[in-house]
């Protein structure tokens, strides 16, 4: 009888921890940062994964009140409001985002700048525009335009733009920061693994419930509906840049809303650019600067750069790759 008793009391605990590893994948999308979020995470449970979804969608709200350009009690506003006047005090945190955009800056050789923002005044992607704006006006704009007219003091911690009329935006970079952050935040809490999806800039974490390997699905060209290739992104993050879904077609021609800060125009001859790294705010910056240098350009500058790897689709829907990728048609 004892030996049944033990036998039994064996096999409940094993039951027990059996349904303890037992783990559910949790999701919720949401709008965030104005555009579409979608979290995914691993959990004991749906009550602790949407718990920790919660914890993150309230650090995406964190950063989007510190970096946002159109929330005027944000540090960017304050900022844009003091261009030409004033240098502003800031956040450790927001300084040294725009260090690392200036950075990127020099290293693009201005493909990339935060400061093309005064671009948002003549070009708009909302179906309002119905013709190419004056060149007087892309000049005046360009003028306005260029990361070292963006001052750090990091003594004092402040930013000074030097120019009155000139703005910093995010837009290329801060969905990849909030995912990066949102993603660090769920490590510290011990959450498994997941994916933060910030409508195209995409970090992951951990592996699925079954220890496969995450993966991002590049489209194919000629059909959106359709995955060209599956590419594993492994503690690591990818950012995709677009003409497809913001755009504005003027005279007949196609215009992608990702401007040439350089030149005050809209970019032409590719298609998407998908850039893979360890960092989300790395991928989306280096993402809109590829698109901008260029197929040729923008892959050797990657293939320069230790850990990123890029993935363009040109004009003529040919797919392009820096050394690093390799290609896997099954998923």
């Amino acid at each position: 009888m004892r030996n049944v008793l033990v036998l039994c009391v064996t096999f409940f605990a094993l039951l027990s921890y059996g349904q303890r590893q037992e783990d559910v994948t949790v999701k919720r999308v949401m709008k965030l940062m104005g555009t579409r979020f979608e979290i995914t995470v691993i959990a004991p449970n749906e009550d602790i994964g949407y718990i920790n979804i919660d914890e993150a969608v309230s650090e995406i709200k964190r950063i989007e009140r510190i970096i946002s350009s159109w929330d005027e009690a944000s540090e960017t506003s304050l900022i844009n409001m003091n261009a030409g006047i004033q240098p502003v005090i800031v956040s450790a945190e927001l300084f040294g985002l725009i260090e690392r955009a200036k950075k990127i800056s020099e290293i693009t050789d201005g493909a990339f700048d935060i400061s093309y923002a005064s671009m948002d005044q003549i070009w708009k992607f909302d179906g309002s525009m119905e013709g190419s704006p004056k060149e007087s006006e892309v000049q005046m704009a360009i003028s306005k335009i260029g990361h070292d007219k963006i001052i750090l003091d990091y003594d004092k911690r402040t930013v000074f733009l030097s120019e009155k009329g000139m703005r910093i935006g995010f837009g290329a970079i801060g969905k990849g920061y909030a995912a990066d952050r949102a993603k660090e935040l769920l490590v510290s809490k011990q959450v498994k693994g997941g994916i933060i999806n910030a409508s195209g800039d995409l970090t992951t974490w951990g592996t699925k419930i079954t220890g496969e390997k995450w993966l991002v699905g590049i489209a194919n060209p000629l059909s959106k509906e359709k995955v060209f290739s599956w590419l594993p992104v492994v503690e690591s993050s990818v950012a995709t840049s677009g003409n497809y879904e913001k755009f504005v077609v003027l005279n007949g021609e196609k215009y992608s809303h990702i401007i040439d800060p350089r030149t005050g125009y809209p970019t032409k001859g590719i298609q998407s650019v998908s850039v893979f790294a360890k960092y989300a705010e790395l991928c989306d910056a280096l993402a809109t600067a590829v698109f901008i240098m260029g197929r040729d350009s923008g892959i050797h500058l990657i293939n320069q750069i230790d850990g990123v790897e890029v993935v363009v689709v040109d004009s003529d829907n040919k797919v392009h790759r820096s050394t690093g990728i390799l290609f896997d048609n099954n998923p």
